[in-house]
C-alpha cells in the first residue's frame, strides 16, 4: 500500500513540475538567453579592450623610437594623435610625452597641454601633480611669483609627492621676482626636510649664499 502512495505522490509531483514548467519555461529560457549573452559580452569587451591596449602599446613604442630618433616633431604628433584615440592609461602617457616633445619648440604650448592634464579629474593624482610641476619648470623664467605660488604651493606642503621640485622652483621664482622673504620661507623649508636630495640641499644652500643677509633688529 505505501509504494502506492509513493507512486501517487511521485505522480503528483511530476505533474505539478511539468505544470510550473510550461508556465514558466519561456522566462526561465529568456534568462538563460540573457546570461549567455552577457558573458558572451562581456568576454567580447574584454578581447576589443586588450586588442586596443596592445595597439595603443605599438603605437606608443613607435612614437618613443622617433623620440630617440631626434625626429621631436613626428614624434610630438604620433604622441598626440595616440593621445586622442588610446585607452585612458596610454592617452595620459601619451599627453605627457607630447608636451615633453613640444618643449624645446613652444614651451607655452607644453605648458598648456600640461595644464590640461593637471586640470582633469579623470587622470589620477600623481600624473596630475607631476603635470603641475612640469608645466610649472616650463614657466618658470617667465611667470610672476604669485603665478607660480598659485601652481605650486599645494605640491609644496609636506608629505606631498613632488615637495622637494616645488619647493625649489618657488625659492626660485620668489628670489627671481625679488620676493626674499618668500625666497627664504621656501629655503628653509628645504633645508629643514630631512628627505631634501642631497643635490637639491647642495643647490638651496647656494641660492641662500646669494640672499643678501637678514637685517638685524
Amino acid at each position: 500500500m505505501s509504494e502506492l502512495f509513493d507512486e501517487v505522490d511521485e505522480e503528483v509531483r511530476r505533474e505539478q513540475l511539468k505544470k510550473l514548467w510550461d508556465k514558466y519555461s519561456i522566462y526561465f529560457i529568456a534568462l538563460m538567453v540573457l546570461i549567455v549573452a552577457a558573458v558572451g559580452g562581456w568576454r567580447g569587451y574584454q578581447y576589443l579592450e586588450a586588442k586596443k591596449a596592445a595597439e595603443a602599446g605599438a603605437a606608443f613604442e613607435k612614437a618613443v623610437e622617433l623620440s630617440e630618433q631626434n625626429k621631436h616633431a613626428e614624434a610630438e604628433k604620433a604622441f598626440t594623435e595616440l593621445a586622442a584615440k588610446a585607452p585612458s592609461g596610454y592617452r595620459t602617457l601619451a599627453l605627457l610625452r607630447a608636451a615633453a616633445e613640444a618643449s624645446a619648440r613652444d614651451p607655452k604650448a607644453a605648458a598648456k597641454i600640461y595644464d590640461d592634464i593637471a586640470a582633469d579629474p579623470s587622470v589620477g593624482a600623481e600624473w596630475r601633480d607631476l603635470a603641475k610641476i612640469r608645466a610649472a619648470g616650463l614657466v618658470l623664467d617667465s611667470a610672476s611669483y604669485a603665478d607660480m605660488q598659485q601652481r605650486l604651493e599645494a605640491s609644496a606642503a609636506a608629505g606631498a609627492t613632488y615637495r622637494h621640485s616645488a619647493r625649489e622652483m618657488l625659492a626660485l621664482s620668489a628670489w627671481r621676482n625679488g620676493d626674499t622673504t618668500a625666497a627664504r620661507k621656501w629655503l628653509d623649508a628645504i633645508a629643514e626636510d630631512g628627505e631634501t636630495p642631497p643635490g637639491l640641499r647642495s643647490r638651496a644652500e647656494a641660492l641662500q649664499a646669494l640672499l643678501p643677509p637678514v637685517a638685524k633688529s
